[in-house]
């Protein structure tokens, strides 16, 4: 068994098709080799061939290839939701800082589906306290924001919603697009799973990744402010 990324093959998102469609341990556990073969592993020699690019962008990553620290649960948790289904069918890994407020920080996100693949750099769900103060931050220093900014070219899109009035009356657009999302991610989504079944997809993500490390250091900005008081900001 190869420790090196090779890439994802057709019969893992053959998998995750089929377990939205069964979505019962029974069959789960009957093709279980399946996920840990195809999906599980894949997955681990993934995060362990990016991990020294993203120590290099921030050396406090959690880079431990395991379920609970970068790599998704394919089961869910469904106490509280209205969609009982019990297991994803999209699997993510994830680069951020060990933190109990992990769905409030920057993280960099990888996610696949039987039909896509996705990755960026952004919020899981930014609560309105982390909003105001990376507001704050474009309030103070609009045109250093655009400057980092600039890394979120093409193919990388801004998405998140947004409020449905503009907090600030006649804002500049390019500044507003940032300034009245509720939370956002900056992403490329992709249909073409072949990219999925390549080694090349590494240097793919690495690439990307490296790509938005401005972005990322000043939302790191926004993570140091919330040490400060707010009188002091």
């Amino acid at each position: 068994m190869t420790s090196e990324f090779t890439g994802f093959s057709q019969q893992g998102l053959n998998f995750l098709q089929q377990v939205r469609i069964e979505n019962d341990k029974a069959w789960f556990d009957a093709h279980r080799d399946v996920y840990d073969q195809e999906l599980l592993m894949p997955f681990r020699q993934l995060v362990a061939a990016l991990a020294p690019t993203m120590l290099m962008i921030d050396p406090q990553f959690e880079t431990r290839p395991a379920i609970g620290k970068t790599l998704s649960r394919i089961h869910r948790d469904t106490r509280f939701s209205h969609d009982k289904s019990r297991y994803r069918s999209r699997l993510w890994l994830t680069f951020k800082r060990a933190s109990k407020d992990w769905k409030d920080a920057p993280a960099y996100f990888f996610e696949l589906g039987p039909d896509m693949l996705r990755y960026g750099l952004g919020y899981y769900c930014a609560n309105k306290p982390t909003m105001d103060l990376f507001r704050h931050t474009l309030q103070r220093r609009p045109q250093q924001f655009l400057g980092a900014a600039e890394c979120c070219r093409a193919p990388f899109e801004l998405v998140g919603e947004s409020y449905k009035r503009p907090l600030v009356k006649d804002q500049a657009a390019d500044i507003a697009t940032w300034y009245n999302r509720k939370s956002f991610a900056v992403m490329v989504t992709d249909v073409q799973v072949e990219k999925l079944f390549s080694a090349e997809l590494v240097s793919l993500l690495a690439q990307g990744f490296q790509q938005l490390e401005p972005l990322y250091q000043w939302l790191m900005q926004v993570e140091a402010m919330k040490q400060i008081s707010p009188e002091d900001l």
